[in-house]
Formats: C-alpha cells, sequence, structure tokens
C-alpha cells in the first residue's frame, strides 16, 4: 500500500512539473514586446505612408536580430492610441509629439515616446491658387481637427506673412483664437478628419488646405513640389515610436528604434521619399 501512495504522489508530480515547464514555453513566446527573456516578437500600429513603409524596410534587419516584427495599419490618428492602449499592439508609429502629448492630456494614456524617427513637414496646398499673391480677401483654409496641428499650420500662415499670432502664445500651442492680425480676412474650416483633406483638395476650389505628409504622398502629391508652402525641416513635430509606460524598457521595442535610426533606414527614408519625409537623426 505504501509503494502504490508513493507511486501515485510520484505520477501527480511528474503531471505537475510537466503542466509548468508548458506553460513556461508558452509564455517565453508569447510576443508582448515587453523585453523578457525569450521575447523575439513585437506588433507595431502604423498609418500607410510612410510608416508601414518604413517598418517593412526594417523587417529584415529586425529579423538579423532576432525580432519578429508584425505591422498593424491603419487610416487614422485616433485607433493606434487606442488599441496600444488596450494592449492590442505592443507600440506605435504614427504620431508626433505635440500629437502624442495632447492625446496623453485628453485621453490619460500612460504613453512614452521611445524615441523620434523622422519629420513629415505639414503642406499647404491649393487646386487653383498657384501662388501667395493669387490668395484673395476672405479665402478659406482648411484644417483637420486635430488641434495639435492647428498651431502648425498657423505658424506657417504666420511665417509668410498672411497672418500674425499673439506674440505671447506658444506657437505650437496656438489656436485661430491667437490671431491678432489677419489682413486678408482668412476664414478658417477645421471640421475634417485628417485622412479627408486630399479629397478637399481635389474638391474645393479658392482654399487653401492643410495636409499631412503621409496623406499628401497617398494621394500623388509631391510636397517639395505641390504645396505652396511647405514646413523646414527644423519642425518641431518629431513622429515618434509610442509605447506603453510600462514597456518602456523593452530591449525589443529598443531596438526597433536603434534599426530604424540606422543609416540603412534613414538612406531609404531620403531616397524613397525624395525631402517629403526627413530622417531627424536620432534626435526626438
Amino acid at each position: 500500500m505504501r509503494k502504490l501512495t508513493i507511486s501515485l504522489l510520484t505520477g501527480v508530480l511528474l503531471i505537475v512539473l510537466a503542466a509548468c515547464g508548458s506553460s513556461n514555453e508558452e509564455g517565453s513566446n508569447s510576443g508582448n514586446g515587453n523585453g523578457e527573456e525569450g521575447t523575439d516578437e513585437i506588433t507595431v500600429g502604423a498609418t500607410s505612408t510612410p510608416h508601414a513603409e518604413v517598418l517593412e524596410e526594417a523587417k529584415p534587419l529586425l529579423e538579423e536580430e532576432g525580432i519578429t516584427l508584425n505591422i498593424e495599419e491603419y487610416q487614422d490618428y485616433v485607433l493606434p492610441n487606442q488599441h496600444l492602449d488596450a494592449g492590442e499592439i505592443d507600440a506605435n508609429y504614427f504620431q508626433h509629439i505635440p500629437y502624442l502629448e495632447q492625446q496623453k492630456e485628453e485621453n490619460g494614456y500612460d504613453f512614452v515616446n521611445l524615441g523620434g524617427i523622422h519629420i513629415e513637414p505639414m503642406g499647404i496646398y491649393s487646386s487653383s491658387i498657384s501662388s501667395l499673391d493669387e490668395i484673395e480677401d476672405g479665402t478659406t483654409v482648411l484644417m483637420s481637427r486635430s488641434v495639435a496641428d492647428h498651431g502648425r499650420i498657423l505658424s506657417l500662415l504666420e511665417r509668410e506673412g498672411l497672418i500674425k499670432l499673439d506674440k505671447d502664445v506658444n506657437k505650437v500651442d496656438a489656436t485661430t483664437d491667437d490671431v491678432v492680425e489677419n489682413p486678408k480676412n482668412l476664414k478658417f474650416d477645421a471640421q475634417y478628419e485628417a485622412a479627408f483633406l486630399p479629397e478637399m483638395y481635389e474638391r474645393e476650389e479658392n482654399t487653401l488646405v492643410a495636409i499631412n505628409t503621409n496623406y499628401a504622398i497617398e494621394a500623388d502629391l509631391n510636397p517639395s513640389e505641390d504645396a505652396l508652402i511647405l514646413e523646414g525641416s527644423e519642425s518641431p513635430y518629431v513622429n515618434v515610436i509610442a509605447a506603453n509606460a510600462s514597456d518602456e524598457d523593452s530591449e525589443a521595442l529598443q531596438t526597433l528604434v536603434d534599426v530604424l535610426r540606422t543609416e540603412e533606414i534613414q538612406s531609404f527614408i531620403k531616397e524613397e521619399y525624395d525631402g517629403a519625409v526627413v530622417p531627424v537623426n536620432g534626435n526626438d
């Protein structure tokens, strides 16, 4: 009887140990991007152009580092942060720093900026106005509803002498309420989703349309040739890799940033987008 009891206990112990071993093996390949030993798979959310394209170029380099990159593509600026907050993706690559900070403040996201990758100069376009001299009194400026971009657009208009902003306002935070001089009586219409603005550019005549470069490229616009006004490389609107604060020390995500900053990827960005997308050489 005693031998039988010992045998039964031994069998139960072996089953428990086997189950624990199986659980540990499954956990080591979970691909949650938290940098723990055995993690070699990350999922990054990105808008299609140029972010997902840049990530595709980085895939082989990450493979060399033992990291499998999955890319989740988005067509808007809202879902990538919602899905990151929900843990459905490990990081995202689509937003500039002011937008990230605005989203954190408005939605309580506990996100961190893991590093800047590139700048997409904002452009102001028109399908019927070919020079600044042709802008008539009362012309409407169409903008996205993203308040984080309003100061950016207004600064471009101020640079060209079309408006003047309150000298005491931080230009990054400026809104249309901060316009103190408007000699051409420009009107501002900011009710559109950013992705919809290229369509407005095609549809609306005698208007100015502020379009984010990723959407301009998708619409076959060449920012350096087609924009009436184009932001310079000194822009503070650096596009970054964002992650949850709990993943700030993730080795896999840090490797992603390092790879995106390599000379190979920076050269790809310069050549592929011909100045419409500017690598930032590791500056945040």
